[in-house]
């Protein structure tokens, strides 16, 4: 795993603590199109961004297969269509035996049930038989940025993606990103452990006292009044 992603070890790490964290330090919310599915929904991959745009011919993902290192992500862009599977079982064998982690596809994939069989961690929008059918113009930067969804990424990022949704972080932020997400996970699994202890939300974030600020000061927002709680970052 890259040096920036080494935090992830031991911390049960989900994409709404990502982004919770990303919201917290202030940086750019960079998801993924909510139509990303994972082949099974228990998947959780994190890893650099190996990027790779489809022109209809799989030479691209060989290529971009070549130039990566273990344990990235081949993220493929191929403008959401879902008229073409732009990926089957011998890509996701070959990223597999190559040791990348997962693919993300901004489009549809194939052979599904082969690609469970190898195991290799896949998201895209959805599946089609069809292959492509056309070569289509191969795009100069191919191999070095990919478009997914309205989040343009390079390997100067990391990608995060679950059954919630797929997000990109840069490398350089990943550090300072995984750390307040651990914090905003473990203020949050005391909150949920006090929940259950029958202590109410409503009273653990002391909603009664907001609503009286609110009424002096109507500018003044939860988002605000939690972040004063310093409670877990939800809202």
């Amino acid at each position: 795993m890259s040096t920036a992603l080494s935090g992830l070890d031991g911390f049960d790490w989900t994409t709404p603590f990502i982004a919770d964290a990303c919201v917290l330090l202030q940086l750019p919310v960079r998801l993924g199109p909510p139509g990303l599915k994972p082949i099974r929904p228990e998947l959780r991959v994190a890893g650099p961004v190996a990027p790779a745009v489809h022109a209809g011919s799989t030479d691209v993902f060989l290529e971009a297969i070549a130039q990566a290192v273990r344990g990235d992500v081949l993220v493929i862009d191929n403008n959401g269509r879902l008229d073409e599977g732009c990926i089957g079982d011998l890509i996701a064998g070959e990223a597999y035996v190559s040791g990348l982690a997962a693919i993300i596809v901004d489009g549809a994939h194939r052979d599904s049930a082969a690609i469970r069989a190898i195991g290799l961690p896949v998201w895209s929008r959805g599946t089609s038989p069809n292959g492509p059918l056309e070569a289509r113009r191969r795009h100069v930067t191919a191999l070095e940025a990919a478009t997914c969804g309205h989040s343009t990424v390079t390997r100067e990022d990391a990608v995060f993606a679950d059954e919630d949704g797929v997000l990109f972080v840069a490398l350089a932020d990943c550090p300072r990103v995984i750390a307040a997400a651990r914090d905003i996970a473990t203020r949050e699994l005391a909150q949920a452990d006090r929940l259950l202890a029958g202590a109410p939300l409503r009273d653990q974030l002391r909603l009664t006292e907001y609503i009286e600020r609110r009424a002096e000061d109507p500018d003044y927002t939860f988002r605000e009044h939690v972040k004063r709680l310093n409670a877990a970052l939800e809202v």
